[in-house]
Formats: structure tokens, C-alpha cells, sequence
């Protein structure tokens, strides 16, 4: 469930996107994605968490996610809690 365009509800939890999170610190996402992945010990579960197939539906279908195959993302992409 959307909360404000920038927001989403997932397992409980008040998520943004990747993307988001990415253009309000002025950087592509995949630049964020790999900062991610160079220190995931300052990035535990209930700070991030990459989301399943099923949740990047929900997501796809709430805030306009493309489609794979469709000019969109390769990965499943990954959400960031409050």
C-alpha cells in the first residue's frame, strides 16, 4: 500500500525504494545498490532488505516498477525501512 508516491507498506514495515532513496542522495541507483553490497554489515534486516517476486509485484503495480523484459530493472530491487 502506497503511502505518499515515495512510501510503500512491506511486511509490516514503511519502505522506500531503492530508487528513491537513491535520487534524494543524488545518485544512480545502481551506485547505492553497490555501496550496499561493499558494506552490508551497516545494512542489517531491519534497516534493508531486498524484496521477493512477489512483493516486486505489489510494488511493480503500486508504483510503477517496469516490467522485466520491458526496458526495467535485471534485479529484484531492494527497500529501506524508517
Amino acid at each position: 500500500m502506497l503511502d505518499n508516491g515515495r512510501n510503500a507498506y512491506l511486511r509490516d514495515e514503511k519502505v522506500m525504494l531503492d530508487r528513491d532513496l537513491a535520487e534524494l542522495y543524488g545518485v544512480e541507483t545502481g551506485a547505492l545498490n553497490r555501496a550496499v553490497k561493499r558494506n552490508t554489515e551497516r545494512f542489517t534486516e531491519d534497516f534493508m532488505f531486498q524484496v521477493t517476486g512477489e512483493e516486486a509485484e505489489v510494488l511493480r503495480c503500486q508504483t510503477g516498477i517496469s516490467k522485466p523484459g520491458r526496458g526495467g530493472r535485471r534485479y529484484l530491487p531492494y527497500v529501506f525501512t524508517e
